[in-house]
């Protein structure tokens, strides 16, 4: 009976344990868009499973037996511009909880520990006996105070009413505003039923909605039911739509079935649209076509006018194939260390070159075989073989504002016997 008691004891504890130390994983393509304030939880969005992960962009999101993030992964490869907010800014996210405490430490895919977008290497926040956010710190890799590059120390929040009541203060404990670029001293946050941000309001001491320096008192969110941020405007104290610092009153984001933002559309205060813009990304990408004859008459013009300009002592023919930030790069060998090194050269080398190298007419044959094999085009980029009587070179050659132009060059000696034996 003894030993029945036991091992229910030690199944019991046992099982226990393991649902404290199991975790569950989820993936998703997104995260929540979140540009107001770090109070704003991170969450994934437009969920997928573990096999759909395997072929596209995502995050991953691990929990503990408590149901508590411990960690997100950062597979998410798309090239649009993110938000230092919108993005934890790093390979992986790693969180730990002690009382009244969560702390996020940030890594490479390396393990090595490194800062985020905002220059953070720790995020450590503090919550009241009631599970309320009320002070975020920032670390170094030394756990010293330190500012972000948006020079803010710490979060201070608080609430009032239906507000989020948020303030930021550097190392020196002096108040700091919204952002460089957004002059929004204390402010409050207004949430949906959701907790995503409705209204971000300046505020006066007494937490009055007041006008910034630039006529901006409020800035507003709308998320659509997929949590895709859809549409941001700007208002004065009075509610009513303004135009901001950068010449709009509010923009509309639009998405693809999976989450990618495609469309950006910007309004004045009338909803007459101002502009709008094509959101670049690599989940829609229009590949190469072949490249023209045109362009491809170019490219070996080009690459036959290095040779020719060099032959026949035309410096204005270098200087026009050749950009300016031309390397050109040979084998040279050190006499005192009986090593052979990498050489460069630059387009006034070549330029000077073109002057005089071929001076006295005995570099090349009387009738030069120079042979161009254009190996590749890909677009505004293009590699090209130049093979001569005397040397060989592998060329790159760049289409700046319609041009071509020979970038870099790897040159040698045609002749083997020139270089040491292997």
């Amino acid at each position: 009976m003894k030993s029945l008691k036991l091992l229910l004891f030690i199944c019991i504890t046992f099982t226990s344990l393991n649902a404290q130390n199991n975790f569950s994983t989820e993936y998703f393509r997104q995260l929540r868009y979140n540009h107001v304030s770090p109070y704003i939880p991170l969450a994934g969005t437009h969920q997928i499973d573990s096999i759909t992960a395997q072929s596209t962009s995502h995050y991953i999101f691990k929990y503990d037996g408590s149901n508590r993030l411990t960690e997100i992964i950062n597979n998410h490869y798309f090239t649009e511009k993110v938000h230092p907010l919108a993005s934890i800014g790093v390979y992986k996210l790693v969180f730990e909880y002690s009382k009244n405490k969560v702390t996020r430490t940030f890594f490479d895919m390396n393990g090595k520990r490194i800062s985020n977008d905002r220059g953070i290497y720790k995020e450590v926040y503090s919550h009241n006996k009631n599970g309320f956010i009320n002070n975020l710190k920032f670390y170094d890799l030394e756990d010293k105070p330190m500012e972000s590059n948006w020079g803010i120390a710490e979060y201070q929040w608080e609430k009032h009413k239906k507000l989020i009541i948020e303030n930021r203060f550097n190392l020196k404990n002096e108040p700091v505003p919204l952002s460089p670029y957004f002059q929004f001293g204390t402010t409050g946050i207004l949430l949906d039923k959701k907790g995503l941000p409705k209204a971000h309001y300046n505020l006066d001491t007494n937490l009055n909605i007041i006008n910034n320096d630039k006529g901006t008192a409020s800035y507003q969110d709308t998320y659509d039911d997929k949590d895709n941020h859809i549409k941001y405007s700007y208002h004065d104290a009075n509610d009513n739509l303004i135009m901001n610092q950068w010449g709009f009153a509010y923009g509309i984001k639009e998405y693809d079935s999976i989450g990618n933002q495609i469309r950006l559309n910007q309004f004045n205060t009338k909803g007459e649209q101002i502009r709008t813009r094509e959101i670049y990304s690599n989940t829609t990408i229009e590949y190469a076509s072949s490249a023209s004859k045109k362009d491809t008459l170019k490219i070996h013009n080009t690459s036959l006018g290095y040779i020719k300009a060099l032959q026949q002592l035309k410096p204005d023919v270098m200087n026009q194939v050749m950009n300016d930030s031309l390397n050109k790069v040979s084998i040279g060998y050190n006499r005192e260390t009986k090593k052979e090194y990498a050489r460069a050269t630059t387009k006034t080398d070549m330029m000077a070159f073109a002057n005089n190298w071929n001076k006295a007419n005995n570099k090349f044959p009387f009738k030069p075989n120079d042979q161009i094999e254009i190996l590749d085009i890909y677009n505004r980029i293009a590699t090209v073989k130049v093979f001569s009587d005397n040397w060989v070179d592998y060329l790159h050659l760049i289409k700046l504002d319609g041009e071509w132009s020979i970038i870099n060059i790897l040159w040698q000696h045609k002749d083997i016997n020139r270089y040491p034996k292997e």
